[in-house]
């Protein structure tokens, strides 16, 4: 019988995989999903339970409340019509009323970047669209400072909409603030990559740097998969595993090919980070992002994700809604029934990607029980309340996931008014271990949820 290759990452004296280990072949690098195999046997539930992941999802121009807003407190309240899609879910979605990010209020105009800016900060940015920005640190930073090391990517920017971050995007202040969520610094905007195609080449491709640029533009013309250049490394790897971990393997790469194929098509076969043409292709970008984070936390990529659906101000156009007039048009609504008709189908779509991400969180079983949603703690909202009024008091937010059992899901809670989100904020940091006193301009007391 012909002898199986020894697989050189795998230790069989400790039974462990290394936690960094990629499937390698012609130039390509692809990492691999969470195995039973990375973890000691001593040890594989206790390190499990640690893992946590942190996902931030933000939405332009607000939300049309009175279609957001349930009526009752509690575990029984009722799902309201924007609501409906996380019906199956409804167990591991907190629905947050009565918090306020006052530090964006201000007496002069430029409230979706400011509320944008400050989506993740919780501070009031300077108003300039020179390069003298003056923010925060952004919640997700934060927590990559903790959890970062650990793995590839400390943390991973996405989004939906593309723009640069200079020049004036908002009556005086900057793009910066109205096209980043996420901040490492008072001055540090982390772009974000909108090109799925791109993204997708980052998280599994790896950087190998063994292929000339001769080979890798013909890898790019020919569309080879780089499931295809380490098939014999695959292989070779799923004869050293358990039953377990072969299905994880075969199930991971399945998707990972089917991803790339879709990332592909929602890129247009190009590289550019440039808005597509067609308004379709929004739709399908936005879903092409949602599949990427859930590969990205599958395989331990990065355990930290922020993904803008648009920038502050968007007026992206929704024709498979049947709403051809811009988004930020529509969201000063002036309580005119089509505008508010329009907007509640804009925010039910929103949610119902929203909703597709957690049933593939839910889906995706941890190697010792549990799923990636338990895992993780995901924040939803947007730079405002109501697109009319440009209010920054009564957000609309959802929390979803158990955060390890940080958390305890379920419910809609009302909190007092203009109780600060900040505070939120602080309650997330300290679920990943992070014993912080105060958060961004008027967090300093974290809430229990």
């Amino acid at each position: 019988m012909k002898a199986v290759k020894r697989v050189p990452w795998l230790d069989r004296d400790r039974a462990r995989l290394s936690r960094r280990t990629f499937l390698r072949g012609a130039g390509a690098l692809v990492a691999l999903p969470f195995l039973e195999a990375m973890l000691p046997r001593s040890a594989r539930a206790q390190a499990a339970a640690a893992v946590k992941r942190f996902v931030a999802w933000y939405v332009p121009n607000g939300i049309e409340m009175a279609g957001w807003t349930p009526a009752a407190t509690g575990a029984d309240y009722a799902l309201t019509p924007i609501l409906q899609p996380l019906a199956s879910l409804r167990s591991e979605v907190l629905v947050l009323s009565g918090l306020a990010n006052l530090p964006a209020r201000d007496t002069v105009p430029g409230d979706h970047a400011r509320g944008t800016g400050g989506f993740l900060t919780a501070r009031n940015v300077r108003r300039t669209d020179g390069a003298d920005i003056q923010n925060g640190i952004s919640l997700d930073q934060r927590i990559a400072q903790f959890v970062g090391g650990t793995t590839t990517l400390p943390s991973l920017q996405l989004g939906a909409e593309s723009g640069g971050s200079t020049g004036n995007c908002d009556s005086g202040y900057s793009c910066a603030y109205a096209r980043n969520i996420s901040w490492a610094g008072p001055q540090t905007p982390l772009a974000k990559e909108t090109d799925p195609a791109s993204a997708f080449e980052r998280l599994f491709q790896g950087t190998d740097t063994s292929l000339s640029a001769e080979e890798r533009e013909r890898r790019r013309v020919e569309r080879l998969s780089v499931l295809d250049a380490v098939a014999e490394d695959a292989l070779r790897l799923r004869a050293e595993l358990g039953g377990d971990d072969r299905h994880k393997l075969d199930e991971y790469l399945t998707g990972v090919r089917e991803l790339e194929l879709r990332v592909r098509s929602a890129s247009g076969g190009s590289c550019d980070a440039a808005q597509p043409a067609d308004p379709d292709d929004f739709r399908t970008r936005v879903r092409a992002m949602a599949d990427l984070i859930v590969l990205a936390l599958r395989c331990d990529a990065t355990r930290v994700v922020t993904f803008m659906q648009a920038n502050a101000g968007s007026n992206q156009t929704f024709p498979w809604l049947g709403v051809l007039d811009g988004h930020h048009q529509v969201s000063h609504h002036q309580s005119n029934a089509a505008n508010l008709a329009a907007l509640r189908a804009i925010d039910t779509w929103e949610i119902e990607e929203l909703a597709y991400l957690l049933q593939q969180l839910d889906a995706t079983a941890e190697p010792t029980g549990g799923t990636l949603l338990d895992s993780s703690i995901v924040f939803f909202s947007s730079e405002i309340e109501d697109g009319d009024r440009h209010r920054h008091t009564n957000l609309p937010v959802l929390v979803a996931g158990r955060g390890g059992g940080a958390l305890a899901p379920g419910r809609h809670v009302r909190f007092a008014a203009n109780t600060p989100i900040a505070n939120l904020f602080l309650a997330f940091v300290r679920a990943f271990g992070v014993q912080d006193a105060t958060f961004g301009a008027d967090g300093t007391s974290p809430l229990t949820i």
